[in-house]
């Protein structure tokens, strides 16, 4: 059975892969910058290197990363300490403490540029970030990817969909950014069987990013990869429903980016 590391342990995510990967039997360690009462999780700011939490991670096996400022508008000021520090901190400790596996907690957000495109979204993707959030995970990424090539640890990053806080996470048009947020949709078990597969994957697993949503009518995002490689098929599937709400938002979307691009074109690219 595998030791597995959570951090942010105590959050939406965290918990639901607390509990179901208690109920595989596994051994956990948990960690959270929060105190929480009624689990077993210890207190860590991750931002900050310590010695206190960082002895934690001997004899892990995997790490999942989930830590971090949740929030698409969070400012630079927390992105950089709670995601950019934090991740830095996390797989330092990981190779310090002889980690075979980290598990990252990406983001959608590092492509939500591509939201008017038609194009298939896969990992080669250009980045395409549109706030400081979507950024840091994009740093995550490559944090990743460095400490992969220098320092031998494998390292599996998850550009999670729309994953609500809801227990019950049920799709449809309250979910907002009209048809692309319901076509991100990620079921709660699917979060967790993509998790797993992740956690069991070969040693010859040494650097992935995958998308991980739901089985969606009219996706764009590819997940053949995360099948080939680490047997992720999804359980579940919706079918998007546009209103006549959704369908507004989405065009005053659409018109506020064309107003941010001009907009860059004419400050940045020629006037500057």
């Amino acid at each position: 059975m595998p030791h597995v590391l959570i951090t942010g342990a105590a959050g939406v995510l965290g918990s639901r892969l607390r509990h179901h990967m208690q109920a595989l039997g596994w051994t956990l360690t948990l960690l959270d910058r929060a105190t929480r009462t009624g689990a077993a999780i210890a207190t860590a700011d991750l931002a900050e290197f310590r010695d206190d939490w960082a002895r934690r991670f001997a004899g892990v096996d995997t790490v999942l990363h989930l830590a971090g400022d949740p929030r698409p508008h969070a400012s630079w000021e927390s992105v950089l300490r709670n995601n950019i520090d934090a991740t830095h901190h996390v797989l330092e400790a990981c190779c310090r403490g002889g980690v075979r596996r980290v598990v990252f907690a990406s983001s959608n957000w590092v492509l939500a540029g591509h939201r008017f495109d038609t194009t298939p979204l896969e990992a080669a993707t250009e980045p395409y970030p549109v706030n400081p959030y979507g950024i840091s995970k994009l740093v995550g990424e490559r944090i990743g990817r460095a400490a992969s090539d220098q320092r031998g640890l494998s390292f599996v990053a998850f550009r999670i969909g729309y994953c609500q806080h809801d227990d019950a996470n049920l799709p449809g048009p309250h979910m907002g950014w009209g048809l692309w947020g319901q076509r991100m949709w990620l079921s709660s078990r699917d979060l967790c069987q993509g998790f797993e597969k992740a956690v069991l994957a070969p040693d010859t697993v040494r650097f992935g990013v995958f998308n991980l949503v739901s089985n969606n009518h009219g996706m764009r995002w590819r997940i053949d990869d995360a099948a080939s490689t680490l047997g992720y098929v999804p359980l579940d599937s919706s079918t998007p429903v546009e209103t006549g709400q959704s369908a507004e938002e989405t065009e005053a979307a659409l018109h506020a980016r064309r107003l941010v691009e001009t907009a860059e074109t004419l400050v940045i690219r020629q006037r500057w």
